[in-house]
């Protein structure tokens, strides 16, 4: 009896440890292989499959090479901003095939296949798998799907709408006021000064972000704006690598660092968090229409948003709403001063319609000259360059049938540079948007600085706002141009934003 259970259970440890081996070299080799075939079987070409790191320390390499030194002063930067996905385009194909460790991504450089993707209704694009160490800097709205996803976008949706984002104008105002007075008096009468716009336009940016979703003041923000920039850092970098599992767990200098900065955040928007409830008690509702208000005001209406939800959505929106019109206004600021003669033109239109009052929402409506500048920018400098995908079943997009488990990578910004939809795409020319965005590519809408599709940034509207008001105020003061200092150097860091700052020179008018 005895040499029987011991042989049943060698039996089913060699049964257990055979089922281990199989899943893990099915895993490690057989699906990739087998995906790879398929998809080299539909003429798509790339790189070959490597066993467990794939492409990646070929993306680090060309990443590290390209940042090491900045390029001429032109709106040539694909080569320096993704150098990767450049190099596959270039010698494979708009759509090729690459590895990020054994998972196989699949680069789309195709307007109208770019748009099946991103409109797909059925479901069967979702966020691509998230290293733990990623999700640390958020986990709200861009990180959901399904019906969370559609029970959320909807809510955070309503913060945006045409009179609430009216309301926020006096606010968008006071920041803009606020920062001219600060320029002003670095600027002697007749006399010009250096400063650095990326910096300005953070405190801007973080201030605008304060006063209209949190009923607060960019000083009060300052401390989680400083800490979401580190760790902003920190993921970027855990981003670009492979995670084992249970690494998060490590006590590492840089894990422990990661999870100290997220308490932090977390307990400072707890902070704001329990102010605003204080209000609530004393006036018995929240009068204010800011984007926190409106959170609170769901949660105590609806059991499925919780406290940790709340912060999760103001962690996200304080980053993402900081950053990218931080960034867009530094480049904006950079492209002016190369393009002199459009500067004058968007400061005759700014001074025609308000002289040197303070911009209101009904003429900022009426800039169309700042108008086009913007999304010529936004082309040029989109905040986000690439869009990635994750199929988790098998899907038909265009002539192509993709199977699960591909990585869809969407590189928006190689289609903002593609001569198959744009005239001279390397030039700055705004004209182009003269008829707005639905008529500024040939044939097929190729311009995507805030995505498409129903996971369209829900903000994009705040930011375009809030981007108007403060380059029609600096138009109404001041004259700028680039410093001698100036490394052209744009640099892809989850946005892209300027690598070694820009320095700008101010004169008042």
């Amino acid at each position: 009896m005895e040499d029987f259970v011991f042989k049943t259970m060698t039996s089913s440890f060699a049964l257990l440890v055979l089922y281990i081996v199989i899943r893990f070299v099915n895993n490690i080799w057989w699906r990739p292989r087998s995906t790879e075939k398929l998809l080299r079987q539909q003429g798509i070409r790339g790189s070959s499959y490597k066993l467990f790191n794939g492409d990646i320390s070929d993306m680090k390499n060309s990443a590290l090479k390209a940042s090491s030194k900045a390029i001429s002063l032109n709106h040539q930067i694909v080569p320096r901003v993704i150098p990767f996905i450049h190099k596959m385009v270039q010698q494979h194909g708009n759509v090729s095939l690459c590895w990020f460790g054994r998972r196989p991504r699949l680069i789309v450089v195709d307007a109208e296949l770019t748009r099946l993707v991103l409109t797909n209704k059925n479901g069967h694009f979702t966020k691509p798998p998230r290293n733990p160490l990623v999700k640390i800097l958020t986990q709200g709205l861009s990180s959901l799907e399904g019906e969370a996803w559609t029970k959320r976008r909807r809510l955070v949706t309503s913060a945006f709408q045409l009179q609430k984002l009216k309301a926020m104008v006096p606010a968008f105002s006071s920041s803009c006021h606020n920062m001219i007075q600060r320029w002003e008096k670095l600027v002697e009468p007749n006399g010009s000064f250096e400063l650095d716009v990326s910096s300005e336009f953070d405190v801007l940016a973080g201030d605008v972000i304060a006063r209209t979703a949190f009923g607060s003041s960019y000083q009060e923000g300052k401390k989680i704006f400083e800490l979401q920039k580190e760790q902003a850092i920190l993921v970027s970098e855990a981003l670009n690598n492979i995670y084992i599992p249970g690494f998060r767990f490590l006590p590492t200098k840089k894990n422990k660092r990661r999870y100290n900065l997220d308490v932090q955040i977390k307990a400072m928007l707890r902070d704001i968090i329990q102010k605003k409830e204080q209000v609530m008690r004393e006036e018995g509702k929240l009068k204010e229409n800011d984007l926190l208000s409106i959170l609170l005001q769901c949660r105590d209406q609806n059991n499925s948003l919780t406290t940790e939800d709340v912060i999760e959505e103001c962690k996200l929106f304080y980053f993402a709403g900081q950053v990218t019109t931080a960034n867009t206004l530094a480049w904006t600021m950079i492209v002016l001063s190369m393009h002199p003669d459009w500067q004058e033109k968007a400061r005759a239109e700014v001074l025609g319609i308000f002289g040197k009052k303070a911009p209101d929402f009904e003429g900022i409506n009426h800039l169309k000259i700042v108008s086009m500048i913007l999304y010529e920018v936004l082309r040029l400098y989109p905040p986000i360059t690439v869009i990635n995908k994750y199929n988790w079943c098998e899907t038909r997009v265009g002539n192509m049938s993709i199977p699960a488990g591909v990585e869809v990578c969407l590189p928006l910004l190689l289609l903002h540079y593609d001569g198959n939809y744009w005239e001279k795409p390397e030039e700055f020319n705004p004209v182009r948007f003269t008829e707005g965005v639905s008529k500024a590519s040939k044939d097929h809408i190729a311009f995507y600085p805030f995505g498409w599709g129903p996971r369209i940034c829900p903000g994009q509207n705040f930011a375009f706002l809030e981007a108007k008001m403060a380059l029609a105020t600096i138009l109404q003061h001041f004259s700028f141009q680039l410093s001698p200092s100036y490394a052209h150097a744009p640099s892809n860091s989850i946005t892209l934003k300027p690598q070694f700052g820009a320095p700008i020179v101010i004169r008042r008018i």
